[in-house]
């Protein structure tokens, strides 16, 4: 069977052999990622909350899975169809349960049950989600239902002083996670939603205080032995991203993207949402940056395009939406009617240029954050650069710059236009876009000099000795930038992994934030010092100066120091 176009785009992506060592828009490895070998690339698809909200209908759902298909967005890689909260049976208290205290199908709204429902989806060659929210049903501890499989039952692990939060029955208990019985309870219901096809589970109402559930349920989803994506919701701590990333395919970085300011029932109708909705993920795309990587990702919630300027955002502000989830490489779950598709967002939502962004397996860092403008960039396995440059401002027209050395490379680049598709010749040294209010402007940025490479101060692996330490810096590339080099022979900063394919003369270009006139003192490889006089208009401009210096062929180490004087603030270095 033919690939879809960014299937293709990604696998050459992913088999190229990157040509640059070190660049300034390369993270950090992440922690260890789940180790349920789903979501290598961030999840696609359909979610139910935004325009279905709190009345999902099988016959609903299964009109949303059919347009999927029939749209061409599932042959584009939108393959998931996830049926969030509103599913289950309720009464006065709580969730209804069946025998073994597990929620209960509400066959008024779904006759068939769960397995009919993701048998459809199916069928259509698609992929079904559901829904849960930690803990255990009042009504199965009332009733002390037993735990499938064992001689427990529901009392005999709940938590009744602790309240889980359900957002459509409430009435939930927490779970003592420490009691025979409880991993059991959680597997038996993994196991009873893998029997009925689920390929996705989101877990919502997350908190922190539910590590134990979060853990729980990563366990007993991979003990069902299906492969079921696993998402957690909503607006988790980043204080506690490593323990998401190890247990989980997304973490919900933030609240709804929802506005709720449509004039149904709790918000409901159009529109969807609203700008200042999608502007707050900008933020949370650059902190939580480092945590994105094969088997996890950073969801900045449905990707709110579809149904046209009725769903809350103008036409520029849809195309930002989605440029900044695919630079962030978040998981792209559509949340409008996909039964009547506006023929814009269509085209929009089937370019596969932008999708190949997203599935790229890269969170871009914001290496401009200037108020109402804004610059993500990340380097693609190919040595491409992937730049997307944002006017988030509601009027006027901006014009937005980035100097490549700010992106990762030094020189020229042929530049494309990711959402024309239109080339735009050979740029040199920085790229500039004029942009109405909420319009971005997406390129891929293929380095002249592909010898070229950056390296950022701050960049793990680097050695900070002594007094040396990273600060914050908003106009610095990457946010950060290196201070307290020198005054002192052990006040020093090690730059390693320089990598270089020929030995000799290279121009080696520092930036650095001066007031005044200082002086570095550089060698590499342990050999002789270079110094460097420099002068700077203040401590939040970058300037930069080129020297010339010898390098060895492979990897080098270049050290930064004064012994007798505080150098510049350092923010990265470029070698070309």
């Amino acid at each position: 069977m033919k690939r879809p176009q960014w299937v293709r785009a990604v696998a050459v992506t992913l088999g190229a052999t990157a040509g640059l060592a070190v660049a300034a828009v390369d993270s950090a490895r992440p922690a260890a990622a789940s180790d349920n070998g789903l979501s290598i690339r961030p999840a696609m698809g359909w979610s139910s909350w935004s325009f279905v909200r709190r009345s999902p209908t099988a016959a609903v759902i299964e009109a949303q899975a059919d347009a999927l298909r029939s749209s061409g967005l599932a042959a584009h890689g939108f393959v998931y169809v996830n049926l969030d909260d509103f599913w289950m049976k309720c009464d006065s208290n709580g969730p209804v349960v069946d025998g073994n205290g597990r929620w209960v199908v509400d066959t008024a709204k779904f006759p068939g049950g769960m397995k009919t429902l993701a048998d459809h989806v199916h069928n259509d060659g698609l992929k079904f989600g559901l829904y849960v929210t930690p803990g255990i049903a009042q009504n199965a501890v009332t009733r002390n239902t037993p735990i499938a499989g064992t001689s427990h039952h529901a009392a005999d692990i709940a938590d009744t002083s602790v309240s889980e939060k359900n957002y459509n029955c409430k009435h939930m208990y927490g779970i003592d996670y420490g009691r025979a019985g409880a991993q059991e309870f959680v597997n038996s219901w993994a196991a009873q939603f893998a029997s009925w096809g689920v390929d996705y589970l989101k877990i919502d109402g997350v908190g922190s205080q539910d590590i134990p559930d979060v853990q729980a349920w990563a366990t007993a989803l991979r003990a069902t032995g299906r492969p079921i994506n696993y998402a957690l919701s909503n607006n988790l701590a980043i204080a506690d991203a490593a323990t998401w990333r190890q247990s989980a395919n997304s973490w919900r970085t933030q609240g709804d993207v929802e506005c709720y300011c449509g004039p149904g029932p709790n918000g409901s109708g159009y529109p969807i949402t609203d700008w200042p909705h999608v502007v707050a993920r900008f933020a949370s795309a650059a902190s939580w940056q480092p945590w994105a990587g094969p088997g996890g990702w950073n969801d900045l919630d449905s990707l709110e395009i579809g149904n046209g300027d009725q769903i809350g955002l103008t036409a520029d502000q849809r195309r930002s939406q989605f440029t900044l989830w695919a630079m962030a490489a978040s998981p792209l779950l559509l949340g409008a009617d996909l039964t009547h598709l506006d023929s814009t967002d269509k085209a929009m939502l089937t370019n596969d240029r932008l999708i190949a962004v997203d599935q790229d397996g890269v969170a871009a860092k914001r290496i401009v954050n200037s108020g109402t403008k804004q610059v993500f960039a990340k380097r693609e396995a190919d040595g491409s650069y992937a730049v997307a440059l944002f006017n988030t401002a509601t009027s006027g027209s901006a014009t937005v710059s980035v100097n490549w050395s700010q992106v990762g490379f030094a020189g020229s680049a042929t530049v494309t236009d990711l959402w024309s598709g239109s080339s735009q010749g050979t740029v040199t040294g920085s790229y500039s876009a004029t942009l109405r209010p909420g319009e971005t402007r997406l390129i891929r940025a293929v380095p002249s000099n592909p010898g070229a490479v950056t390296v950022e101060a701050e960049a793990t692996g680097n050695t900070l000795a002594g007094a040396v330490t990273v600060a914050a810096c908003a106009t610095c590339s990457g946010g950060a930038k290196v201070r307290f080099i020198g005054n002192g022979a052990a006040n020093y900063e090690t730059v390693k992994n320089v990598t270089v394919a020929a030995a000799g003369n290279h121009e080696l270009t520092i930036t650095y934030e001066v007031d005044g006139t200082r002086t570095f003192s550089v060698s590499v490889n342990g050999g002789g010092a270079i110094e460097v006089p420099v002068s700077g208009a203040s401590w939040s401009t970058p300037a930069s100066v080129t020297v010339t210096v010898a390098f060895a062929a492979g990897a080098n180490t270049l050290t930064f120091a004064n012994p007798s004087a505080y150098a510049p603030d350092l923010d990265r270095i470029s070698v070309s």
